[in-house]
């Protein structure tokens, strides 16, 4: 479980011009502490470089986890596809091994022509056999965390995500709000929405998973398909809010891991960050307050 609230940007820094392994040093130096390794194109790292890129995160305390290809998809009618997809799936289990990543973040796939119970079956099935093939190959220290999504002909609303989290071994979610908001056509609005989800999880998962979850953040813009392009956090017109999620990880004394996909990674990671740490300071002051006047 992280250890605290993190937060860090998927993939490299924006100002950052140096080997990608270095990149944890240049996160840690911009305070932050926390790194999400791009693997989204295939998983193309070296072993030696993965672990170099580890070695970097660990002495400088930032927590990593890595993005799996978006080739991927666990509902494919195509037998190559469902196979290369499983494939894919460990090689990014392996590679997060090497560079002491915890967590394998991945979209699991497409309705097609498929039910929505049918694509979800199969996605369970595949997730089983995957988890399998990683304990025979001796892969440990790493979950898969399946992704919810912002499309609607994608498989993974929070529905399916939490029901895959409850039948396979080894998985636990993650939240990316912006496609929650993006999916349910604009659905998170402040406290109130932002509470329900949370309430879900914890009650279909337990206290353990909601206290440790790894999320991504960005404002959204979408249509009536789902998502449609990332924006900044300083954009008022669009969702969904970051400061009452940030409100209750505070009340709540949740640990999450919060990783910016905003088109300005890191610089939003930081925002978010100061807005974090003003709410919990401000939460800090009352308490003291507080015990002040009862002194008296």
């Amino acid at each position: 479980m992280a250890d605290r609230v993190r937060f860090g940007p998927a993939g490299n820094p924006l100002d950052f011009k140096g080997p990608t392994v270095e990149a944890p040093i240049y996160v840690k130096e911009e305070g932050l502490d926390a790194y999400e390794y791009q693997a989204v194109r295939g998983v193309r790292i070296k072993e030696d470089a993965a672990k170099e890129l580890g070695k970097n995160a660990e002495e400088n305390d930032v927590y990593v986890s890595l993005h799996g290809p978006y080739y991927i998809n666990l509902a494919s009618d195509k037998k190559d596809t469902f196979k290369k997809s499983k494939e894919r799936l460990l090689e990014s289990m392996r590679a997060a091994m090497w560079m002491g990543a915890r967590k394998v973040v991945f979209h699991p796939g497409y309705y097609g022509e498929k039910t929505p119970g049918e694509a979800l079956r199969m996605c369970i099935e595949a997730l089983k056999e995957v988890v399998e093939k990683a304990k025979a190959e001796g892969i440990k220290g790493v979950l898969l965390a399946p992704e919810t999504t912002g499309k609607i002909s994608q498989l993974g609303s929070l529905d399916e995500i939490l029901t895959m989290c409850e039948e396979v071994e080894l998985v636990c979610p993650t939240i990316d709000w912006a496609h929650i908001h993006a999916r349910e056509q604009g659905l998170i609005k402040g406290r109130k929405e932002y509470e329900k989800i949370l309430n879900e999880i914890e009650k279909r998962l337990g206290s353990e998973v909601l206290k440790d979850l790894h999320c991504h953040f960005t404002k959204v813009e979408f249509t009536d398909k789902g998502e449609k392009t990332h924006r900044l956090l300083s954009e008022k017109e669009f969702g969904p809010p970051f400061e009452p999620l940030a409100e209750l990880i505070v009340e709540w004394d949740l640990k999450p891991v919060i990783i910016s996909e905003s088109p300005t990674l890191d610089r939003d990671a930081i925002n978010m960050k100061k807005i974090y740490e003003r709410l919990r300071k401000r939460k800090t002051k009352k308490r003291v307050t507080t015990k002040k006047k009862r002194k008296r």
